[in-house]
């Protein structure tokens, strides 16, 4: 069943990926400072989904010195504009395929190589939000997270 989605798959053209945030950020007038367009390229770079301390290694790899509180920061801020996402049943983020709009996803994160696929239907979405009015409920963030074996890993 298709219901015109589209899959995304993340870690490719992370130079692309990060010219898309750059250009979204001069748009609505947000400042990419050096420190946030360091994480976002970390993230983009990454094959797959990336823990925060993993970023703060690198980054001090890359520069000699980072602390916690200002990956966070950037992290905060990559998330609060739309341009990554945070896997919260592994604790880890992603770069979005679509930086200059702001959407849910659901994502399939696969349980062997830890790839994380975002899938890219606004039915899913729209199904929720509908359901959760009918209950009443006012939605304040919604995490669809599946969790299973990638094609790749069944066929290993």
């Amino acid at each position: 069943m298709n219901l015109g989605a589209s899959h995304h798959h993340h870690g490719h053209a992370p130079a692309r990926f990060v010219h898309e945030v750059e250009l979204a950020c001069e748009l609505r007038g947000l400042r990419l400072t050096p420190l946030r367009k360091r994480v976002l390229a970390l993230i983009a770079h990454a094959a797959k989904p990336v823990k925060a301390y993993d970023l703060l290694d690198d980054l001090r790899t890359q520069t000699g010195k980072s602390a916690p509180p200002t990956v966070y920061r950037a992290l905060d801020f990559l998330l609060e504009h739309g341009f990554i996402h945070k896997l919260e049943s592994i604790n880890a983020y992603t770069g979005c395929p679509h930086p200059s709009e702001r959407h849910s996803a659901p994502f399939f994160i696969c349980d062997g190589c830890g790839a994380a696929t975002e899938f890219c239907n606004s039915q899913v979405a729209e199904l929720l939000l509908a359901h959760a009015q009918e209950l009443g409920f006012a939605p304040s963030a919604q995490t669809l997270e599946v969790h299973g074996r990638c094609a790749r890993c069944q066929r290993a």
